[in-house]
């Protein structure tokens, strides 16, 4: 045989070889990594739908942390307004009610002073009429000098 003759063979098999390859061998490669690509390709693409839905969820997430801190300030608000506004009704009351003790202690102070000028009016009273008696040697009947003693106490 010639050398011609086996590359002439060597070529024809290699021709066979490469068209069952092409034929039978290359397409369910080829179709294998086309599937492998496409499930990178949907992972991939699932990976970054997650992604998207991750940070849109964060995104929620600091809405509803601002909003409920929001919320709780004015909650904390209100309650400090609300506190004020009781404690300025306590306040209040607790003014008017020292006033009325104040007017209560003033009125009972005035009572007292009118008694206490009354007390002194019949104390005056009587020492007149004691030193009246002393001075004329005689005593005075209360019941017989009832309208002087009566005059001595309203001037008085």
């Amino acid at each position: 045989m010639s050398i011609n003759a086996t590359l002439f063979v060597q070529a024809i098999v290699f021709l066979l070889l490469v068209l069952f390859t092409m034929k039978f061998v290359w397409p369910p490669i080829a179709k294998a990594l086309d599937d492998r690509a496409q499930k990178i390709a949907a992972g991939l693409a699932a990976a970054e739908k997650a992604k998207a839905e991750l940070a849109s969820a964060n995104q929620r997430v600091e809405q509803e942390l601002v909003k409920s801190r929001h919320e709780t300030t004015n909650l904390l608000a209100d309650a400090e307004r609300r506190a004020q506004q009781i404690v300025e009704e306590a306040k209040g009351r607790a003014t008017v009610e020292a006033n009325k003790i104040v007017a209560a202690a003033q009125a009972e102070a005035e009572q007292q002073s009118v008694r206490a000028r009354e007390a002194l009016r019949e104390q005056v009273a009587a020492l007149a009429v004691k030193g009246a008696e002393q001075i004329l040697r005689k005593e005075v009947n209360a019941g017989v000098h009832a309208d002087l003693l009566d005059r001595l106490k309203t001037e008085l």
